[in-house]
């Protein structure tokens, strides 16, 4: 199994310098290029303080200069926002300049709050739809000479300018959910990438059930990559752990508020959540990140990617998006790589 970093900017205050947080986001990158992890992947995020990254080809080429070794992807481009020459060319060139280690993550993205922005009037089928056309054209104009005639989409005769240095274009990954989504990548030779957010091991299960159904619809087809995407902290001792915890359940409150796309936003940052709105949600609680995320000392941590390895996932990415201080983010993927990593090599 391969280790990767997934991580971006986060601004949950007004306080915070945004130069300083970037700085902090590298420093990730090159503890986990230096610890001899496979990749680094962040997203694409339009108007949110909560994750900031507007272009992740941006903050790649740039990991790039501060890094040696390590793959660089996209998790992932918003396919809605692009058009396939646009995508094609911008993937190729950060590729060139990358020296080949681009990975290109595309999803179909998750929050109304960009949708009406960027894309108003549009929905989540739509925004599917719009991947399914964008990811084979892609491929097809990094080839050269394609016409395009789509239901989003209409072009004559192109060829991606620049072509990408890896043979046949960087490896694509498709963000996937529900079997659709999973017989869509695996049809056009993708990768996939899952995640089960806050819903635990039985969603880490299912998930990889839909992939392997997809895998059996095209036999034909060689079996693609899957990564598995989740929140991860490796504590200290048990109060780290329940600290943690608390933490995660605070994120994810604020994913959840995000999402929902009901409260105000200024200057990028959404009215703060009281003590009494987290402790009423629903189904957030600190106890049942403890439980469903992957929150622990080394030995817990091992254990439950021991778990993923077994069910068939090639990746594991150290989600560590958390709103936590650096300090502890830092602390924690640095824990993973001394006292985790090597149990699986």
């Amino acid at each position: 199994m391969k280790f990767s970093l997934f991580a971006h900017m986060e601004r949950i205050s007004p306080d915070q310098d945004q130069k300083q947080l970037y700085d902090e986001f590298i420093q990730l990158c090159k503890i986990a290029d230096d610890g001899g992890m496979h990749a680094v992947w962040t997203g694409e995020h339009h108007g949110m303080n909560f994750t900031i990254a507007p272009n992740p080809f941006l903050n790649l080429v740039d990991v790039a200069r501060h890094t040696k070794n390590v793959r660089l992807g996209t998790g992932t481009v918003i396919a809605p926002f692009w058009h396939p020459i646009r995508l094609a060319g911008e993937a190729a060139m950060t590729d060139i300049i990358t020296d080949g280690r681009l990975d290109l993550g595309i999803a179909r993205g998750a929050y109304s709050y960009e949708y009406e922005r960027l894309m108003p009037g549009m929905d989540a089928w739509e925004a599917g739809q719009r991947m399914r056309e964008l990811v084979p054209a892609v491929q097809k104009l990094w080839q050269g000479d394609y016409a395009h005639d789509g239901e989003f989409h209409q072009f004559p005769k192109t060829t991606s300018s620049p072509q990408p240095l890896q043979q046949d274009g960087p490896p694509i990954w498709v963000a996937a959910r529900d079997p659709n989504s999973h017989e869509f990548a695996v049809q056009n030779g993708c990768n996939v990438q899952v995640t089960p957010l806050w819903n635990g091991d039985d969603e880490v299960e299912d998930l990889m059930s839909k992939f392997n159904a997809a895998c059996e619809k095209s036999p034909e087809i060689p079996r693609p990559k899957i990564m598995l995407l989740r929140h991860t902290y490796v504590a200290e001792d048990e109060a780290d752990v329940k600290q943690a915890a608390i933490e995660l359940n605070r994120f994810y409150c604020y994913f959840g508020a995000w999402f929902m796309n009901k409260r105000d936003v200024t200057q990028g940052l959404i009215d703060p959540l009281s003590d009494e709105d987290i402790a009423a949600h629903p189904f957030y609680s600190p106890e049942n990140m403890e439980r469903d995320l992957v929150i622990g000392t080394a030995g817990t941590v091992i254990d439950r990617i021991r778990k993923s390895e077994a069910l068939g996932y090639d990746e594991y990415s150290f989600w560590i998006d958390s709103s936590m201080p650096f300090e502890r983010k830092k602390v924690s993927l640095e824990r993973f790589i001394k006292d985790v990593m090597p149990a699986f090599q």
